[in-house]
């Protein structure tokens, strides 16, 4: 570079700064005159949210001058709207400290802040401008959080298909648009900020999921989050912990006890001193399952250290470790499911679950335009799975016999760096963000015998059954460096373009071998031999994406984006040793894009909304369908199926028939809400007999949310009824047909289920109760091929569940 270039560089960059800035600042205090720190200050005019330092200073740049609505919150004080202008300098705020709110009088307050139910254009150093984005504020959810029941958690998340089992809500899944929902593989799942899969792109299964008694709000960002957060089609799920508490020391702990012997303990300690914080928990569950041979017992521990070095620099410290046992009791027949839905006939089967996470982040703003993030992340865990799964689910497990046993140890760290700028073009605020993510894993899967016990034995048998089948043993050295970027234009201070670009460089690898072992019909070998393989697939990509938002209001937006997306080739999809499940050698990583236009906003402080179509298009698709081998065997083959498409319309809308009838009563709450997807789906293209013209796996025509919640005072209550229509489960499946001894193949009825919650608060104790499916309607959302099946998984009949909190 010349110095001439150089100077250049610098003079744009100082001009960044140097544009007419207007500035609403001042200093909050409570009517004591004591400074307060941490204020939430949301600027309704333009939708950021902002916080007020140690010293309860705040200093808000805007676009231009004039008038500016403004809401102040802060736990245990009342809430304050009011305008500022910008010809006013270092506004004097006063918040009144109140005590004995009741929960609905809370919860509106809340609402003042949070119910745009959206995320910000700018939140640190990420951008989501023009993005589809949802938050949902647990605090405001009445729901079973001690079993995290995902259908009502994520309620209001638009065409969310979920797999729901008896399992206490150790593991989460959750899919949409098409998406597979299996322990939520198809998202980037994160907690707070950092990656908490297995392996982000050779195995992206999250066998841990946050204790929603933990959170303060879960953040989903739809398929173009690929750019900041990774290629994934599905986008980002983001689990948000709650934030340490500004008293000195706080304790919070719920015992839940509910149906089949459910009982879990959640235990919370945070506090602040001086420039140290902390968040603590531990949670424990032990339960028997609605059927047999499905109790599970885990335990999870989590601490969070924060140290404020001073109002712009910090040092935040994470570490969970989170393991639990569960005995799975198998998958049924259509057959054996319309006889008896609650019954198990595999016993010997055990999954068991070793998670530990680590994250330290450093956070520093080097102005009140530039903020800059570095995170380092890693994981040190295992999964083991031991049991009987054949996939002729009818046949019975005969006590004595050997266990399939599959161990998978996953060690991975990583590091992402973010910086994101603000500056003036022509009066209006734009921001630019630059980042780069390294990630390395070393990996490893093993399968053998597994002994001929019953009990939870991890350790191979291969001395007991030396001609077992299903042996391999496979390392999977991965790597992953990516580099992306996105800015904000503002054309105007209603319109911005934000074009961005993410080019990675993956790397996976599978160096093992698998035994191929044949038998005669008298069981003499025929054939013994070790298959070496080294498999590496090395490959750049370039990822384009743009998002475009438009706000003629307050608080109305117009948005859309496009998005390119791409999945790679996983551990399952490079290797896999099971006699009836083969894999193509030649099969290829997906390749697509996802878009989405839009319309969101609030009605006055009524009604939140957000309505839109979306379009998925997926290349080289990777699925799974039925068909015969070289030796006319029935088995399930893997690999591409082709060019699929996946489109529809979702809409959202949360109404307070309260605030729009009964504005005069403060302590009474009544609202509405519902939430619709209508998707169809279409392989456009495909080399395999009766793939093209086919419908997508796991697209429901109709899925439907909708409930209400009603509260008095300290009472809260919530009702919610879910439909969702009919959907295949493999691309070969046929809705009008189904192999009923098989279990595996085939489609997934129809189904409905009503949930019922509520909740009661005195003082420093609270109560919750609900019935979830009080209907007790038999029905189930997922046909398993391997684990915790193989054949139908039935989900939760009618239970019970009660909680008692205590806050001190």
């Amino acid at each position: 570079m010349k110095l001439s270039d150089f100077k250049f560089l610098v003079f744009i960059l100082f001009s960044f700064n140097c544009f007419s800035q207007n500035i609403i600042s001042g200093t909050i205090t409570s009517t004591s005159g004591a400074k307060l720190p941490m204020v939430e200050i949301y600027n309704k005019t333009d939708g950021t949210k902002h916080f007020s330092d140690k010293n309860g200073v705040f200093a808000i740049e805007v676009n231009q001058s004039g008038n500016y609505s403004f809401t102040f919150y802060k736990e245990n004080y009342s809430i304050l709207e009011i305008e500022i202008s910008t010809s006013e300098t270092n506004k004097k705020i006063v918040l009144e400290k109140i005590t004995n709110l009741s929960e609905v009088v809370i919860n509106n307050q809340k609402e003042k802040i949070f119910a745009l139910n959206k995320l910000k254009d700018i939140e640190e150093t990420a951008i989501y401008a023009g993005k589809k984005t949802e938050v949902i504020s647990i605090s405001k959810i009445t729901a079973n959080k001690a079993t995290n029941n995902a259908r009502q958690i994520f309620a209001q998340v638009v065409g969310l298909t979920i797999n729901e089992s008896s399992d206490g809500g150790l593991q989460l899944s959750i899919g949409g648009r098409g998406l597979d929902p299996n322990r939520t593989s198809n998202f980037n799942t994160r907690q707070n900020d950092y990656d908490i899969s297995a392996d982000v792109l050779g195995y992206p299964e999250s066998y841990y999921a946050t204790p929603t008694e933990a959170l303060d709000e879960i953040q989903v960002v739809r398929g173009a989050a690929s750019l900041q957060y990774g290629t994934q089609f599905g986008g980002l799920i983001n689990f948000k912990i709650k934030k340490p508490t500004s008293k000195p020391f706080e304790i919070t702990t719920r015992n839940t006890f509910g149906s089949f012997n459910l009982f879990t303990n959640f235990t919370s300690a945070s506090g602040t001193n001086g420039k140290f914080s902390y968040y603590s928990f531990y949670n424990y569950k032990q339960g028997d399952g609605f059927r047999p041979n499905s109790k599970f017992e885990s335990k999870n521990y989590f601490a969070n250290l924060n140290y404020q070095f001073t109002d712009k620099t910090s040092l935040h410290f994470d570490y969970t470790h989170y393991d639990y046992l569960a005995q799975q009791a198998g998958g049924l027949t259509d057959v054996q499911f319309i006889e008896n839905p609650l019954q198990s006939n595999r016993t010997r089967n055990w999954f068991a679950i070793n998670w530990n996470l680590f994250a330290l982040r450093f956070k520093h703003k080097f102005d009140t335009n530039a903020d800059f993030s570095l995170q380092l992340f890693g994981l040190d865990a295992s999964r083991k799975a031991v049991g009987y799964r054949s996939n002729r689910v009818s046949n019975p497990d005969i006590l004595g016999t050997e266990r399939d046993l599959i161990v998978g140890e996953f060690v991975n760290w990583g590091a992402e760096a973010r910086f994101l700028k603000r500056y003036k073009i022509k009066n209006n605020t734009s921001a630019f963000l630059i980042g780069a993510k390294y990630y390395q894993s070393d990996n490893s899967g093993i399968q053998n015998a597994g002994s001929s016990g019953t009990d939870a034995n991890f350790t191979i048998a291969a001395d007991e059954f030396p001609l077992y089948q299903n042996q391999s043993d496979y390392r999977y050295p991965n790597l992953n460096f990516a580099i992306f970027g996105e800015n904000i234009f503002k054309i105007t201070p209603k319109l911005s373009i934000t074009p961005g670009f993410r080019f990675e460089k993956i790397k996976t690898q599978a160096n093992g071998f698998y035994r191929k072992i044949n038998l005669d019909f008298a069981g003499n070998v025929i054939l013994d031999q070790n298959n070496v393989e080294n498999n590496v697939k090395d490959r750049n990509l370039l990822l384009l994406g743009i998002g475009l938002s438009y706000k003629p209001k307050n608080r109305i937006e117009f948005y859309g984006n496009v998005s390119q997306n791409y999945r790679s080739v996983t551990f399952n999809d490079i290797r896999t040793a099971t006699p009836s499940f083969e894999i193509d050698p030649n099969i290829t990583d997906e390749k697509g894009y996802t878009s989405d236009i839009g319309i969101r906003g609030q009605i006055g402080d009524k009604i939140t909304f957000d309505s839109n179509i979306f379009g998925l298009y997926y290349d080289d698709k990777i699925g799974e369908f039925n068909t015969t081998n070289s030796r006319n065997l029935f088995i399930r083959f893997r690999g591409n199926l082709g060019i699929a498409m996946t489109y529809g319309f979702e809409t959202m809308f949360d109404w307070s028939l309260s605030k729009t009838f009964l504005k005069s009563n403060e302590n009474f709450n009544w609202s509405v809400f519902s939430n619709v997807s209508i998707t169809d789906s279409e392989y456009l293209k495909s080399d395999i007999a009766k793939i093209q013209g086919s419908k997508v796996e796991f697209v429901p025509l109709i899925n439907l949310k909708t409930g209400t919640g009603i509260g008095y005072k300290n009472l809260m209550t919530a009702l919610q009824f879910s439909y969702v229509s009919e959907q295949i489960s493999s691309a070969s499946s046929d809705l009008r047909k189904n192999d009923i001894n098989s279990g595996i193949s085939g489609n997934i009825p129809a189904y409905y289920v009503a949930d019922f919650s509520c909740s009661y608060k005195f003082k420093y104790f609270k109560i919750e109760a609900g019935i979830t499916n009080f209907t007790n309607n038999s029905y189930f959302t997922r046909r398993a091929t391997g684990y915790p099946g193989p054949g139908i998984i039935p989900s939760d009949n009618r239970t019970f569940y009660t909680t008692l909190e205590f806050v001190f």
